[in-house]
C-alpha cells in the first residue's frame, strides 16, 4: 500500500518503513506525528482525492531535527572594482520515518497533525476563531444600526464623531443630555448640544 502525502509545498509517495526528508515540522525526536494532507492512496483500489482523500493519512515518526546540504550563492560583477559576494544557506529539514498508512479513521487516530515551523495556527483551530468574530459582528451591528450620524450636526466630523462614539456617545438623544461644562472626555460644543436636542425630536 502507498499514499502520496502533501507537506510544505511538495508531495511524496511514501510507503511503510520509508525515510523522508520534508520541510522543517513543529515536532521533537521522538514524537509521532499525522500527515493529513494525502492526494491518492493506492494498494487494492487506487483513491484519489479531490484534492484531498476524506479520512486518509500518514502516521510517521520523528527521528531528527536536522540541516540540508550547504548551499553556495556567488555574484560578481565583471567589471573593473566590481564586486563580488557569497552567500551560504542549509536548509532546515525533518527526518521522519513512515510507519502507517490509514485509508480511513484519520481524525479518530488521535495523533498529532503534522504543523510546520513558520505556522501559526492548525487551520483547525483558526474555524472557530473566525466563527466567534462573525458572531460578534452580528452582535455588535444591532447596535450600529441603533447608533445616529452624529457628522449631520454642523462642526462634527467623523474625528470628532468617532472620540464620542469612544466616550459612548453614538445618539443625539445622548449628545443632547450632555453637560458641556462637566463632560471631559470629548470637548462638546454648545451649539452641538442644541442641534442635537433638535435633532433628537
Amino acid at each position: 500500500m502507498f499514499a502520496v502525502l502533501k507537506t510544505g509545498g511538495k508531495q511524496y509517495k511514501v510507503q511503510a518503513g520509508d525515510i523522508l526528508r520534508v520541510e522543517k515540522l513543529a515536532a521533537d525526536a521522538g514524537e509521532k506525528i499525522q500527515f493529513n494532507d494525502v492526494l491518492m492512496v493506492g494498494g487494492d483500489s487506487t483513491v484519489v482525492g479531490a484534492p484531498f482523500v476524506e479520512g486518509a493519512a500518514v502516521q510517521a515518526d520523528v527521528i531528527d531535527q536536522i540541516k540540508g546540504e550547504k548551499l553556495i550563492k556567488f555574484v560578481k560583477r565583471r567589471r573593473k572594482h566590481s564586486s563580488k559576494r557569497t552567500v551560504g544557506h542549509r536548509q532546515k529539514l525533518t527526518l521522519v520515518r513512515i510507519t502507517d498508512i490509514l485509508a480511513s479513521g484519520a481524525d479518530k487516530s488521535g495523533v498529532k497533525a503534522a504543523v510546520g515551523a513558520g505556522s501559526v495556527a492548525a487551520p483547525s483551530e483558526a474555524k472557530p476563531a473566525k466563527k466567534a468574530a462573525k458572531a460578534e459582528a452580528k452582535a455588535e451591528a444591532p447596535a450600529a444600526a441603533a447608533a445616529d450620524d452624529l457628522t449631520a450636526i454642523n462642526g462634527v466630523g467623523p474625528a470628532a464623531a468617532k472620540k464620542l462614539a469612544d466616550a459612548g456617545i453614538t445618539s443625539f438623544a445622548q449628545l443632547a443630555a450632555v453637560d458641556v461644562d462637566s463632560f471631559d472626555a470629548v470637548k462638546v460644543k454648545p451649539e452641538w448640544v442644541a442641534q442635537a436636542a433638535e435633532l433628537a425630536k
